[in-house]
């Protein structure tokens, strides 16, 4: 819990979520809730192959079937000069890492069509549309295309790509390098660490998982003839980007496309960006004369929703004698799939790499390649958990070869309050944290001295019990741009346009709770409005944990501009000047006048009046903002896992999490995003993986028969504690609290898991650490031994 300030009655309190009584009672409305008259359905065919040429796609058959209604193909996108997804995947904003192609120039991004007329890239790509008049029918239809291919060899692992002879993702770049950059001062780097008295070095691939939401992906889109106007109902991470993209797609205007997206059945970054569906539903709208819905099947997911993680990272620490940090070495091998998604993975990752700790020289090679997969995507914590769990690794490593206690060794090297703000040795500027104070707090949440007595106890029990600790430090930046429109109405309601919206978090609630504090009133007459890009005009969606610093930034210059109107409005009734008017406990007061006003009762005032120039439309204003600087969210958190050597079993038995996530809104709120952050890392940790057969590239997961998720039975009650170090860069001190959870996760599970296996001798094992792998590690250790004896 935090700790209440006294100038807020809202802010910092734990109300509970105003959007829940709807969730729960059926009453959301998620992507597939939606329908409209006349409605027909859409079936994907999809590619059997990673890589080959469409020699021939036969249609025939499907076009005669009952109830069909249209069979396209990539040759109908071409006829009818349909766009390829305007993609912008490298981050914009000023402090981000820059990235760049090889040699310094633009980047290719690999154009993605919404249905290919050439080749395939990868299993699962959408190459044929059918619609019908029935879903069973579209299904059956789709089953009758006949597509003649040519099998061409394909490559999927990110350090194969780069190979001489490897086979080519895209014609355009021989090497399937789409970026190389190098960050921070490689001759000192080099330098340093040859004279380093220790030098540690780890090599380490966190795969690939998916989002797995709740809700498959969905879209269903109609066209009015008379209007000339789409609408799509579709969830995603931002309607008003959506609407720009597939504007261009169709190549129409803007304005000639409205996009709902209201409640998303999970997000956490898949879909952020736009999908093939959603274009091609607009687009057959429009040619059949009638709406058109896709939902995909969770097969579907598992093959086309853009996927997270797959980075290879490659690390050299530098240290001296008392295990200070000299240097650090590290090369970033980021797989984009076969199109380019979004850089922001390996940008995030870039700017963070010496992690919480003050290493003096530090340089990074940061590399993205095509291969022939499912395209990846910015995934909650974008690229920070990859680049934490490889610092972290490489520290627990470190410890044990220099014999210096882990706590000890890090913290000799950590960040210290007095250094913030802090440029890290890749240029990145730190805004604030108390980052060794976290650790202890951590420690001390997780009854770390007691760990000794809990040991023993599980060795009695014939168990392995292993203690982990990670710390963090992940960015916060996003899209700059926000918007809110507050209207206050006599009726005793305030509406809140704002262009960020949201996909589970709460915002319905939180950001009343900012908007109420910000000019007094009751929590309960604030209601938001978003996703609807009728309304909602300009804003830069979900992503990067930018939503409450952005909006309540925005909220807090709205508020600036509302309470100067009410000033003036008051000073108009009042017969007064606006600087004799305050506003003091939520009412407007003139010091000559014995009457005050609250924000409701001015406006219903001001409808009886005839208001000068703007206050005659009422209390309304509109912010507009950008806002570039980075936040620094940061925390430690620390994890005990049993382990039976016999069988292998893991038991995850504590886990304890401190999160500095800056102000605190709503710390119900932000308890709840932490644990299923944490259960999210915790997911990457032991169960989920995207596998991929090398050779082929067919993908060996299509269900959750194939692919593991976290479950409750398997979890600990976690104990968590919110720090509130203010930021200096936006009014209120916020960070971020929806990402730090998943950010340390992996790698204090794995901390974990190698302190229990200490006695065979094992300092690193894979993702996810499945039982098999513990038995297979277990093993290989025997067999060595026995075989050295």
């Amino acid at each position: 819990m935090t700790d209440q300030n006294p100038a807020f009655r809202f802010i910092g309190q734990p109300l509970p979520r105003n959007e829940d009584a709807r969730l729960l009672t059926g009453r959301g409305r998620f992507s597939d809730d939606f329908s409209f008259p006349d409605q027909t359905y859409a079936e994907m065919v999809r590619s059997p192959h990673a890589h080959a040429r469409i020699v021939e796609i036969d249609r025939s058959k499907a076009e005669k079937m009952p109830g069909v209604l249209g069979v396209f193909t990539g040759a109908d996108c071409l006829a009818d000069r349909l766009g390829a997804i305007p993609h912008d995947p490298v981050p914009k904003t000023k402090f981000d890492m820059k990235l760049h192609a090889p040699g310094g120039g633009s980047i290719f991004i690999g154009p993605h069509v919404l249905l290919p007329h050439d080749k395939v890239r990868h299993a699962g790509e959408a190459v044929v549309m059918v619609v019908a008049e029935s879903q069973a029918q579209a299904l059956d239809a789709a089953e009758a295309v006949a597509i003649e291919y040519e099998e061409l060899p394909c490559v999927t692992h990110s350090e194969d790509a780069m190979k001489p002879g490897a086979p080519v993702v895209w014609d355009e770049i021989s090497d399937n390098i789409l970026v190389d950059t190098r960050f921070g001062n490689p001759d000192e780097t080099d330098r340093v660490l040859a004279a380093a008295p220790h030098v540690i070095s780890m090599v380490f691939h966190i795969d690939r998982v998916t989002g797995a939401p709740m809700e498959p992906r969905s879209a269903v889109a109609q066209y009015d003839k008379n209007l000339d106007r789409y609408t799509i109902c579709t969830g995603s991470g931002g309607a008003v980007r959506q609407k720009r993209e597939l504007a261009e797609v169709l190549g129409v205007v803007p304005e000639k496309i409205r996009v709902l997206s209201y409640d998303v059945g999970g997000n956490f970054g898949t879909r952020n960006r736009v999908y093939p569906e959603s274009g091609l539903v607009l687009w057959a709208a429009r040619k059949i004369g009638r709406p058109v819905k896709y939902t995909a099947t969770r097969s579907e997911c598992f093959i086309s929703d853009y996927q997270g993680r797959d980075l290879v990272t490659k690390l050299e620490l530098g240290l001296d004698e008392r295990g200070r940090f000299l240097a650090l070495r590290a090369t970033n091998i980021s797989n984009a799939g076969a199109h380019c998604v979004s850089l922001s993975p390996l940008s995030k990752g870039a700017g963070l790499i010496t992690g919480s700790y003050d290493i003096p020289v530090a340089s990074l090679r940061a590399i993205s390649v095509f291969t022939n997969t499912v395209p990846t995507q910015a995934y909650r914590s974008s690229g920070r958990p990859e680049v934490t769990f490889a610092i972290e690794r490489l520290i627990d490593v470190a410890s044990r070869k220099l014999d210096i206690d882990r706590v000890a060794l890090r913290r000799r090297n950590m960040i210290r309050p007095k250094s913030m703000p802090y440029r890290n040795a890749v240029g990145m500027l730190y805004d604030s944290g108390t980052y060794e104070d976290n650790m202890d707090r951590a420690m001390q949440l997780a009854d770390w001295d007691g760990f000794k007595a809990r040991k023993r106890d599980a060795k009695k029990r014939g168990k392995l019990l292993g203690l982990g600790l990670a710390n963090y430090v992940e960015s916060s930046i996003g899209a700059p741009r926000e918007q809110t429109r507050i209207n206050v109405h006599p009726d005793r309601r305030v509406d809140v346009v704002i262009g960020t919206q949201p996909a589970g978090q709460g915002h319905e609630t939180s950001f009343a709770q900012v908007v109420a504090d910000l000019i007094a009133v009751p929590v309960e007459s604030v209601r938001i409005i978003l996703g609807d890009t009728d309304i909602v005009h300009v804003g830069g969606g979900s992503h990067s944990g930018r939503s409450m610093r952005h909006a309540a930034t925005v909220f807090a210059m709205a508020a600036v501009e509302l309470i100067g109107k009410g000033k003036r409005a008051t000073a108009e009734i009042l017969d007064t000047t606006a600087d004799r008017v305050d506003f003091n406990g939520g009412r407007f007061a003139a010091r000559e006048s014995n009457r005050s006003f609250d924000f409701f009762e001015l406006t219903e005032e001001m409808t009886r009046r005839k208001m000068p120039d703007d206050l005659a439309v009422g209390l309304c204003v509109v912010a507009d903002n950008e806002m570039h600087e980075p936040v620094f969210p940061n925390g430690c958190a620390i994890c005990e896992i049993e382990i039976d050597p016999e069988s292998c079993d893991l038991r995850l038995t504590r886990y304890a999490s401190v999160d500095d996530v800056g102000r605190c809104i709503n710390p119900l709120i932000v308890d709840g995003q932490t644990h299923g952050a944490i259960v999210q890392g915790i997911g990457q940790a032991l169960w989920e993986q995207c596998v991929v057969e090398r050779r082929s590239g067919q993908p060996l997961c299509g269900s959750f028969m194939d692919y593991g998720m976290p479950r409750s039975d398997r979890l600990p009650s976690f104990a968590t504690k919110i720090v509130e170090v203010l930021s200096p860069t936006n009014p209120l001190g916020i960070k971020a609290g929806g990402e730090g959870g998943t950010t340390a996760a992996p790698a204090v599970i794995v901390s974990a898991i190698i302190d229990a296996l200490a006695p065979y001798g094992i300092d690193d094992i894979k993702m996810p650490v499945t039982p098999d792998r513990v038995w297979q590690a277990i093993h290989d250790r025997k067999k060595n031994a026995f075989l050295n004896q």
